[in-house]
Protein backbone atom coordinates (compact mmCIF):
# COMPACT_ATOMS: atom_id res chain seq x y z
CA UNK A 1 0.00 0.00 0.00
CA UNK A 2 1.13 3.58 -0.85
CA UNK A 3 0.31 6.90 0.52
CA UNK A 4 -0.48 8.57 -2.96
CA UNK A 5 -4.11 9.23 -1.61
CA UNK A 6 -3.77 8.94 2.19
CA UNK A 7 -7.06 10.08 4.22
CA UNK A 8 -9.05 10.91 1.30
CA UNK A 9 -12.66 9.17 0.36
CA UNK A 10 -13.27 8.39 -3.08
CA UNK A 11 -16.31 6.57 -4.04
CA UNK A 12 -16.52 4.56 -7.21
CA UNK A 13 -19.82 3.96 -9.07
CA UNK A 14 -20.36 0.29 -10.40
CA UNK A 15 -17.57 -0.99 -8.54
CA UNK A 16 -18.83 -4.74 -8.21
CA UNK A 17 -16.95 -6.34 -11.04
CA UNK A 18 -14.21 -5.46 -14.04
CA UNK A 19 -12.99 -1.58 -14.42
CA UNK A 20 -14.89 -0.41 -11.71
CA UNK A 21 -13.62 -3.43 -9.57
CA UNK A 22 -9.99 -3.03 -10.47
CA UNK A 23 -10.26 1.04 -9.43
CA UNK A 24 -11.99 0.75 -6.30
CA UNK A 25 -8.84 -1.64 -4.92
CA UNK A 26 -5.82 0.56 -6.43
CA UNK A 27 -7.51 3.49 -4.83
CA UNK A 28 -7.44 1.81 -1.53
CA UNK A 29 -3.95 0.08 -1.89
CA UNK A 30 -3.10 4.31 -2.41
CA UNK A 31 -4.54 4.82 1.02
CA UNK A 32 -8.15 6.27 0.15
CA UNK A 33 -10.62 4.92 1.90
CA UNK A 34 -12.97 3.53 -0.71
CA UNK A 35 -17.04 3.57 -1.45
CA UNK A 36 -17.80 0.80 -3.59
CA UNK A 37 -20.49 1.48 -5.32
CA UNK A 38 -23.48 -1.18 -6.78
CA UNK A 39 -26.73 -1.01 -8.22
CA UNK A 40 -28.43 -1.91 -5.14
CA UNK A 41 -26.73 -5.79 -5.96
CA UNK A 42 -24.79 -6.40 -3.36
CA UNK A 43 -23.01 -9.14 -3.48
CA UNK A 44 -19.93 -8.74 -5.44
CA UNK A 45 -19.57 -5.58 -4.39
CA UNK A 46 -19.10 -6.74 -0.98
CA UNK A 47 -16.36 -9.35 -2.37
CA UNK A 48 -14.74 -6.19 -3.50
CA UNK A 49 -14.60 -4.74 0.11
CA UNK A 50 -13.30 -7.65 1.53
CA UNK A 51 -10.84 -7.73 -0.67
CA UNK A 52 -9.67 -4.28 -0.18
CA UNK A 53 -10.05 -5.38 3.26
CA UNK A 54 -7.75 -8.66 3.24
CA UNK A 55 -5.01 -5.84 1.71
CA UNK A 56 -5.28 -3.75 4.68
CA UNK A 57 -7.66 -1.40 3.14
CA UNK A 58 -10.75 0.57 4.26
CA UNK A 59 -14.09 0.05 2.11
CA UNK A 60 -17.96 -0.02 2.26
CA UNK A 61 -20.54 -1.31 -0.56
CA UNK A 62 -23.20 1.23 -0.73
CA UNK A 63 -25.95 0.89 -3.12
CA UNK A 64 -27.55 2.99 -5.58
CA UNK A 65 -29.21 3.50 -8.48
CA UNK A 66 -26.82 6.33 -10.33
CA UNK A 67 -29.54 6.95 -12.98
CA UNK A 68 -31.73 7.77 -9.59
CA UNK A 69 -31.35 11.16 -8.51
CA UNK A 70 -32.81 10.44 -5.30
CA UNK A 71 -30.96 7.54 -5.06
CA UNK A 72 -27.67 9.67 -5.87
CA UNK A 73 -28.14 12.11 -3.35
CA UNK A 74 -29.13 9.46 -0.55
CA UNK A 75 -25.58 7.23 -1.48
CA UNK A 76 -23.36 11.17 -0.65
CA UNK A 77 -25.39 11.90 2.18
CA UNK A 78 -24.56 8.99 3.87
CA UNK A 79 -21.03 8.70 2.76
CA UNK A 80 -20.67 12.53 3.99
CA UNK A 81 -22.30 11.23 7.62
CA UNK A 82 -19.86 8.41 7.72
CA UNK A 83 -17.10 10.20 6.53
CA UNK A 84 -17.53 13.71 6.67
CA UNK A 85 -16.86 14.38 3.13
CA UNK A 86 -16.04 13.22 -0.31
CA UNK A 87 -12.41 13.72 -2.38
CA UNK A 88 -12.02 11.69 -5.04
CA UNK A 89 -15.53 10.67 -7.52
CA UNK A 90 -14.58 7.78 -10.30
CA UNK A 91 -18.19 7.77 -12.06
CA UNK A 92 -17.69 4.67 -13.58
CA UNK A 93 -20.99 3.04 -14.01
CA UNK A 94 -21.96 2.11 -17.71
CA UNK A 95 -23.57 -0.42 -18.97
CA UNK A 96 -24.23 -1.58 -23.09
CA UNK A 97 -27.72 -2.51 -24.81
CA UNK A 98 -26.72 -3.36 -28.33
CA UNK A 99 -29.17 -3.52 -31.47
CA UNK A 100 -28.81 -2.53 -35.26
CA UNK A 101 -30.27 1.00 -35.35
CA UNK A 102 -33.57 0.54 -36.94
CA UNK A 103 -34.36 -2.15 -34.29
CA UNK A 104 -33.09 -0.26 -31.02
CA UNK A 105 -36.31 0.05 -28.99
CA UNK A 106 -36.59 3.62 -27.24
CA UNK A 107 -36.60 1.99 -24.29
CA UNK A 108 -32.71 0.55 -25.07
CA UNK A 109 -31.73 3.92 -26.08
CA UNK A 110 -32.88 5.50 -22.81
CA UNK A 111 -31.74 3.29 -20.44
CA UNK A 112 -28.29 3.28 -21.75
CA UNK A 113 -28.23 7.13 -21.58
CA UNK A 114 -30.02 7.20 -18.43
CA UNK A 115 -27.18 5.20 -16.44
CA UNK A 116 -23.74 6.35 -18.82
CA UNK A 117 -24.54 9.84 -19.05
CA UNK A 118 -27.65 10.72 -16.93
CA UNK A 119 -25.78 8.92 -13.77
CA UNK A 120 -22.48 10.55 -14.47
CA UNK A 121 -24.27 13.93 -14.39
CA UNK A 122 -25.94 13.14 -11.10
CA UNK A 123 -22.77 11.68 -9.64
CA UNK A 124 -20.91 14.78 -10.40
CA UNK A 125 -23.25 17.26 -9.14
CA UNK A 126 -23.57 15.58 -5.57
CA UNK A 127 -19.68 15.52 -5.44
CA UNK A 128 -19.40 18.80 -6.71
CA UNK A 129 -21.50 20.21 -3.84
CA UNK A 130 -19.63 18.32 -1.24
CA UNK A 131 -16.29 19.67 -2.91
CA UNK A 132 -17.76 23.02 -2.21
CA UNK A 133 -19.53 22.56 0.95
CA UNK A 134 -16.31 21.43 2.39
CA UNK A 135 -13.93 23.54 0.41
CA UNK A 136 -10.24 23.34 -0.18
CA UNK A 137 -8.00 21.78 2.39
CA UNK A 138 -4.64 21.16 1.71
CA UNK A 139 -4.22 18.64 4.25
CA UNK A 140 -6.13 16.42 2.22
CA UNK A 141 -5.22 17.20 -1.55
CA UNK A 142 -3.85 20.14 -3.60
CA UNK A 143 -7.19 20.28 -5.42
CA UNK A 144 -10.06 20.78 -3.52
CA UNK A 145 -12.04 18.04 -5.35
CA UNK A 146 -11.18 15.57 -8.02
CA UNK A 147 -13.76 13.75 -10.45
CA UNK A 148 -12.86 11.07 -12.70
CA UNK A 149 -15.50 9.93 -15.70
CA UNK A 150 -15.14 6.66 -17.45
CA UNK A 151 -15.68 7.29 -21.14
CA UNK A 152 -14.39 4.76 -23.77
CA UNK A 153 -12.54 4.91 -27.04
CA UNK A 154 -15.92 4.95 -28.66
CA UNK A 155 -16.25 8.69 -27.64
CA UNK A 156 -14.55 9.49 -30.70
CA UNK A 157 -14.78 6.23 -32.67
CA UNK A 158 -18.00 5.35 -34.13
CA UNK A 159 -19.68 2.24 -33.43
CA UNK A 160 -22.24 0.77 -35.76
CA UNK A 161 -25.01 -1.47 -33.87
CA UNK A 162 -24.02 0.68 -30.51
CA UNK A 163 -24.92 4.27 -31.09
CA UNK A 164 -26.72 4.29 -27.36
CA UNK A 165 -23.69 3.56 -26.40
CA UNK A 166 -21.11 5.68 -28.68
CA UNK A 167 -23.61 8.29 -27.87
CA UNK A 168 -23.31 8.26 -24.36
CA UNK A 169 -19.66 7.86 -24.19
CA UNK A 170 -19.64 10.97 -27.03
CA UNK A 171 -21.25 12.79 -24.23
CA UNK A 172 -19.50 12.28 -21.77
CA UNK A 173 -16.73 13.93 -23.43
CA UNK A 174 -18.45 17.10 -23.50
CA UNK A 175 -20.04 16.83 -20.29
CA UNK A 176 -16.67 16.03 -18.90
CA UNK A 177 -14.69 19.40 -20.45
CA UNK A 178 -17.85 21.94 -19.71
CA UNK A 179 -17.63 20.66 -16.23
CA UNK A 180 -13.78 20.94 -15.86
CA UNK A 181 -13.67 24.34 -17.64
CA UNK A 182 -16.42 25.60 -15.12
CA UNK A 183 -15.03 24.28 -11.43
CA UNK A 184 -11.44 24.90 -12.79
CA UNK A 185 -11.13 27.91 -11.23
CA UNK A 186 -12.80 26.51 -7.51
CA UNK A 187 -9.49 23.86 -7.44
CA UNK A 188 -11.71 20.53 -9.07
CA UNK A 189 -10.18 18.81 -11.21
CA UNK A 190 -12.54 16.84 -13.99
CA UNK A 191 -10.94 14.58 -16.00
CA UNK A 192 -12.08 11.21 -17.94
CA UNK A 193 -10.53 7.87 -18.67
CA UNK A 194 -11.37 6.20 -22.18
CA UNK A 195 -10.56 2.22 -21.47
CA UNK A 196 -9.74 0.46 -25.42
CA UNK A 197 -10.32 -3.56 -25.37
CA UNK A 198 -10.30 -4.22 -21.93
CA UNK A 199 -11.22 -7.57 -20.76
CA UNK A 200 -14.21 -7.44 -18.49
CA UNK A 201 -17.74 -9.07 -18.04
CA UNK A 202 -19.29 -6.92 -20.23
CA UNK A 203 -17.30 -7.87 -23.72
CA UNK A 204 -16.17 -11.42 -22.36
CA UNK A 205 -17.34 -12.85 -25.87
CA UNK A 206 -14.92 -10.49 -28.03
CA UNK A 207 -11.64 -11.95 -25.97
CA UNK A 208 -12.26 -15.54 -23.82
CA UNK A 209 -11.64 -17.58 -27.43
CA UNK A 210 -7.74 -17.02 -28.90
CA UNK A 211 -9.40 -16.69 -32.08
CA UNK A 212 -11.28 -13.66 -30.79
CA UNK A 213 -8.63 -12.33 -29.04
CA UNK A 214 -6.55 -12.65 -31.58
CA UNK A 215 -8.76 -10.73 -34.18
CA UNK A 216 -8.99 -8.14 -31.41
CA UNK A 217 -5.68 -7.67 -31.04
CA UNK A 218 -6.04 -6.62 -34.87
CA UNK A 219 -7.33 -3.15 -33.70
CA UNK A 220 -4.62 -3.08 -31.35
CA UNK A 221 -1.09 -1.55 -32.51
CA UNK A 222 0.47 -2.48 -29.05
CA UNK A 223 -0.63 -6.14 -30.19
CA UNK A 224 -2.09 -7.05 -26.22
CA UNK A 225 -5.97 -6.64 -25.21
CA UNK A 226 -6.02 -4.49 -21.69
CA UNK A 227 -7.01 -5.71 -18.41
CA UNK A 228 -8.68 -3.70 -15.63
CA UNK A 229 -5.59 -3.39 -13.49
CA UNK A 230 -4.45 -1.19 -17.09
CA UNK A 231 -7.18 1.35 -16.32
CA UNK A 232 -7.14 1.92 -12.40
CA UNK A 233 -3.27 2.61 -12.22
CA UNK A 234 -4.40 5.88 -14.38
CA UNK A 235 -7.35 6.61 -11.99
CA UNK A 236 -4.72 6.51 -9.29
CA UNK A 237 -2.62 8.93 -10.66
CA UNK A 238 -5.39 11.40 -12.36
CA UNK A 239 -7.19 11.46 -8.35
CA UNK A 240 -3.58 12.27 -6.96
CA UNK A 241 -1.61 15.30 -6.66
CA UNK A 242 0.80 13.80 -9.55
CA UNK A 243 -1.57 15.03 -11.68
CA UNK A 244 -2.39 18.02 -10.11
CA UNK A 245 -2.04 20.13 -13.40
CA UNK A 246 -4.27 18.13 -15.38
CA UNK A 247 -8.13 19.11 -16.03
CA UNK A 248 -10.79 18.61 -19.04
CA UNK A 249 -8.44 16.07 -20.24
CA UNK A 250 -9.32 12.35 -21.46
CA UNK A 251 -6.78 9.97 -20.95
CA UNK A 252 -6.48 6.77 -23.24
CA UNK A 253 -5.58 3.63 -21.90
CA UNK A 254 -6.17 2.03 -25.34
CA UNK A 255 -2.92 0.25 -26.67
CA UNK A 256 -2.90 2.91 -29.39
CA UNK A 257 -6.93 1.85 -30.32
CA UNK A 258 -7.37 5.70 -31.65
CA UNK A 259 -4.63 5.32 -33.41
CA UNK A 260 -6.65 3.95 -36.17
CA UNK A 261 -4.61 1.01 -37.28
CA UNK A 262 -6.53 0.43 -40.43
CA UNK A 263 -4.95 3.16 -41.84
CA UNK A 264 -1.04 2.05 -40.61
CA UNK A 265 -0.85 0.96 -44.27
CA UNK A 266 -2.04 3.88 -45.92
CA UNK A 267 -5.80 3.12 -45.52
Amino acid sequence: MNTLLKGQVAVVTGAGSGIGAAVAVALADAGATVVVNHPNVPAPAEEVVGKIKSNGGTAIALGADVSKEDEVIGMFRDIVAQFGTVDILVANAGLQRDSPFIKMSLADWQFVLNVNLTGQFLCAREATREFLRRGPDSSRSVATGKIICMSSVHQVIPWAGHCNYATSKGGIKLFMESIAQELAPHKIRVNAIGPGAIKTPINRVAWETPAAEAALRTLIPYDRVGVPEDIAKAAVWLASDESDYVTGTTLFVDGGMTLYPGFATGG
